[in-house]
């Protein structure tokens, strides 16, 4: 930990202890910083995150105990040890209930102290380590959502996973076609068994008979040492093609007679080789067109599809959207070891409005984004990319040497007051005055540009009569 140059928080009123103890610690490897009062600690722990806090009980106004409360009302995760020169059973007991890593008693023995910092360092690690992990799992392999889609597919999940059948996963890029394997894996008898994946669109096709059914030391030139396959690393398991629509022909009928007799042979080697897989295989492609097409075996098409699964994209189950954006929210800040961030109900307005060309994985990717780009606790506007706000206006932008000189110029204005609408957090009065307009003229450039103002914008009509419409219920409602 020292390496890492550990954080730690000094909280004493004693001058003299902050001084030679922040000293002390620093010899250690240590990076220190001291307060006099609870008040200035709960400001510091504001702005910076620390990996350890030593908190005197005895301190002017907010006492040591009080401010572990506040601490822990936070969700502040860091180890806090409590430090007393007029330690009591009574207040060791509460400090330890309360979430106290230690209650050490003055004078400090120095040897003491660090070697509970350090214990206090290696646990809250270890804390961390097992919350990461937990939500690298649920990252990966959790489905999110409340829609309908989702909730069926959640449903088919928990009937088809136990059985052995065969599954053909269809869906746009994006759509989350590994987690659902994944999710049948781990609910069907072969848990236990290794998952191993096959990306049959990143694997060069002179390569991916190599990667599916291995070779032997000196099958080709570089076969320096044995090395098995896809098929047989996944025996007993759960093989997952994944784009097999991008699976050249020829590789095609070869994978079709592994999957009907359930043997290969490695290359370059003369004994066959038997394995127990089931496969499950999915695609962003329209099989049966590509079987018109020629580029797609029926006889496969018809092995695979035992059990068919669509995933819908995510324009056209836009209520999940708040769920998922949370979930990566907490995936990211943890990640990135920051409190979970607020995201803006304006910001969330323009999520749900967007049409999501890139699905769940795009969504992914822009929460990751604002959550490292934003700065303070709440992603406003400002932190959203610009083609989530116009793609429209981006695509006129990129195609500008196809524009006459007055769509040119509406293009630009409509970029423009974007931005100052972005930079104001949409509040109409503010944007109007950087503009140099009023809000009557402002809101007739609004509606010619085509720029929609959406819920939450300030001192927008739309906004005022859904905010007079919500009071006027809500009088309802108390008269009751």
């Amino acid at each position: 930990m020292k390496k890492k140059r550990a954080k730690i928080l000094l909280v004493d009123d004693e001058q003299s202890i902050l001084t030679s103890l922040g000293s002390a610690l620093e010899d250690e490897g240590y990076e220190v910083s001291g307060v006099r009062s609870g008040e200035s600690a709960l400001r510091l722990l504001e702005k910076k995150i620390f990996d350890c806090i030593l908190v005197d009980i005895w301190l002017p106004g907010m006492d040591g105990i009080q401010l572990l409360e506040r601490i822990k009302e936070r969700g502040i995760e860091s180890p806090v040890i409590i430090i007393s020169g007029h330690g009591t059973i009574e207040s060791a007991v509460r400090a330890t209930k309360l979430g106290a890593y230690d209650f050490l008693e003055k004078p400090l023995n120095l040897e003491k102290v660090i070697l509970t910092i350090e214990h206090a360092l290696e646990l809250s690690h270890l804390s961390r380590e097992y919350q990461r992990l937990k939500k690298e799992l649920l990252e990966e392999d959790e489905l999110i959502g409340i829609s309908k889609p989702i909730q069926e597919l959640k449903a088919t999940i928990e009937k088809i996973a136990p059985s052995e059948g065969w599954v053909l996963i269809q869906g746009e890029n994006g759509t989350g076609k590994e987690v659902v394997a994944k999710a049948i894996h781990k609910k069907s008898l072969r848990k236990d068994a290794p998952f191993v994946a096959v990306n049959c669109a990143a694997i060069p096709s002179e390569l991916i008979e190599s990667e599916l059914f291995g070779y032997e030391k000196g099958a080709f030139t570089g076969a320096e040492a044995q090395k098995p396959g896809k098929f047989e690393l996944a025996d007993g398991g759960t093989l997952f093609f994944d784009e097999i629509g991008d699976m050249s022909p020829a590789t095609q009928a070869k994978v079709l007679r592994v999957l009907q007799e359930q043997e290969f042979h490695r290359l370059g080697a003369s004994e066959s080789i038997k394995v127990d897989v089931r496969v499950i295989a999915a695609t962003n492609k329209d099989l049966e067109q590509e079987i018109e097409k020629g580029n797609f075996r029926q006889d496969l098409y018809y092995r695979l599809n035992v059990i068919p699964i669509y995933i819908p994209p995510l324009r056209e189950r836009k209520e999940d959207i708040p769920e998922l954006v949370n979930h990566f929210l907490e995936v990211f800040c943890q990640k990135s070891r920051l409190r979970k961030k607020q995201i803006h109900p304006q910001v969330l307005n323009i999520l749900m409005e967007y049409d999501w060309p890139g699905n769940v994985r795009e969504l992914k990717n822009i929460v990751e984004r604002m959550v490292i780009l934003s700065s303070g606790e709440e992603i406003t506007l400002k932190d959203l990319p610009p083609a989530i706000f116009y793609p429209k206006k981006a695509l006129a932008v990129e195609n500008s040497s196809k524009l006459g000189l007055k769509q040119a110029k509406e293009a630009f204005e409509r970029q423009f007051i974007l931005q100052r609408l972005i930079e104001h957090n949409y509040n109409i009065t503010l944007t109007a005055q950087s503009l140099g307009l009023d809000r009557t003229s402002l809101y007739r450039k609004l509606k010619k540009l085509g720029i929609e103002l959406g819920v939450g914008a300030k001192n927008s009509p739309s906004s005022a009569s859904r905010a007079n419409s919500k009071a006027k219920s809500q009088k309802a409602g108390s008269s009751d």
